[in-house]
């Protein structure tokens, strides 16, 4: 596991910065691709871990895949062109990848074993398992399918009415990409909006789907075709550099192209909040989906109070907007986020941990946290917990430290931002 040693800067932040393709994008733009008739050609698909075990995977399926220099091109033959693989899946770090492909592989009349690394073995895995179950899928695993290794056989697929349980953009896309291969119409009735990003990608491939408020149908038996797929930036990564930004004394941090679907811009609201000096212009350019330049300048910020229906547009930015709350005046209160619990770590602890490590005045509550600002960060030893989002959110909190930072565990960033570090050191600007 690498240990990096993280400038404590202290100083302005300036310069335009190209976010990396959006994750949850790149990974459907693959699957759809996939399940498609005909040539994809993908835009600005992100290179990370996370989506090259996409890639993998479906190379294992029988889906040829073309990695050219700037676009990665998926040649589809359908839902039916699809084969068994002779080895296992492994889908590496990515909760996206295993939960949406086990709705994949439901319909997939064929046996497959679907395997993570060690902190995939630990995440709940049943709240997929089991509607999938219901509409006619053999899946068996740990716990009685809870955790990996599963072993899926797909056949003939019913579509059913399923009220999620638990707001999730991974459980809802999984029953729709079951739904797509399902006879008769499926139903989801979702507690809260969650990204929808698979609903925009059926439509882009030329399928249909009908959204009522929280309700989605959608039909079986439908046929896909291929497409072009420009990918917009990030807004989860966009937000590291939005939140350093901030903080950070007489800085400005450009970022053009980046997605702005309104059920991921969560970040942006609560900035503004806070008080944040944050500008948005949008792209004149016709995408699948919304996109802009973020410009974001130095400012004062204060603490608010967060919970409710916008937690799920910005669920992965509440390691970053820790931090920034730990350097606002006045106290912070996160709450309706228990889902926190079971990312790629318990990131409410996790969260909590480090940055008390740095200095900062924070505790853990069951459903989020409480911070007071604003603190006065120190150096220290910490580490990612193999979480990239909390690998990013330490790099951007040791700019605001005292002493050095050692991060342990740096390469975790890998999974949705290979160039974060040099990124970042592109726009500090020499005292």
């Amino acid at each position: 596991m690498t240990q990096k040693l993280l400038s404590n800067v202290k100083t302005a932040l300036q310069g335009t910065i190209p976010i990396p393709g959006d994750k949850s994008i790149s990974h459907r733009a693959i699957m759809f691709g996939a399940a498609a008739h005909g040539k994809t050609v993908i835009h600005n698909f992100l290179k990370g871990n996370d989506c090259l075990d996409t890639i993998a995977c479906f190379r294992k399926l029988g889906v040829k895949i073309e990695d050219a220099a700037d676009e990665i091109i998926v040649y589809g033959n359908g839902w039916e062109g699809l084969k068994e693989p002779k080895e296992v899946l492994d889908v590496g770090n990515s909760g996206t990848l295993i939960r949406l492909l086990l709705g994949y592989l439901a319909g997939c009349s064929f046996h497959t074993v679907v395997i993570g690394d060690e902190t995939i073995s630990k995440r709940p895995m049943r709240r997929v398992v089991n509607p999938l179950r219901e509409m006619g899928a053999n899946i068996a695993g740990r716990n009685d399918g809870e955790f990996t290794p599963l072993s899926i056989r797909g056949g003939l697929l019913k579509g059913i009415e399923y009220e999620l349980p638990v707001a999730s953009a991974q459980v809802k896309s999984a029953l729709l990409l079951a739904g797509l291969q399902a006879q008769g119409k499926t139903t989801i009735i979702e507690p809260e909006a969650t990204r929808d990003h698979t609903e925009h990608m059926i439509r882009q491939f030329g399928g249909a789907i009908e959204v009522n408020g929280q309700k989605i149908l959608i039909e079986g038996g439908q046929q896909l075709k291929g497409t072009t797929v420009h990918v917009p930036g990030d807004i989860s990564s966009a937000a590291f550099f939005m939140a350093a930004a901030a903080v950070m004394p007489n800085s400005e941090i450009v970022m053009p192209h980046v997605g702005l679907n309104e059920r991921r811009t969560g970040i942006i609201d609560v900035m503004r909040q806070m008080g944040a000096n944050v500008e948005v212009v949008p792209d004149e350019i016709i995408a699948s989906e919304p996109q802009g330049t973020i410009i974001v300048r130095s400012s004062s910020l204060k603490g608010i109070e967060i919970g409710g229906a916008i937690i799920p547009r910005l669920i992965d930015e509440i390691p970053i907007i820790a931090f920034l709350a730990t350097q606002a005046e006045g106290t912070t209160v996160i709450k309706d986020a228990a889902e926190l619990k079971v990312k790629e770590t318990n990131r409410i602890d996790a969260v909590v941990r480090e940055l008390k490590t740095l200095g900062a005045h924070i505790e853990a509550t069951d459903d989020g946290m409480i911070i007071h600002g604003k603190a006065a960060l120190k150096g220290g030893h910490v580490r990612s917990h193999h979480d990239h989002r909390i690998g990013m959110m330490l790099g951007i909190a040791a700019l605001a430290c005292s002493d050095p930072v050692y991060l342990k565990g740096a390469d975790a960033v890998t999974i949705s931002y290979p160039n974060f570090f040099d990124h970042l050191q592109k726009v500090v600007q020499p005292k």
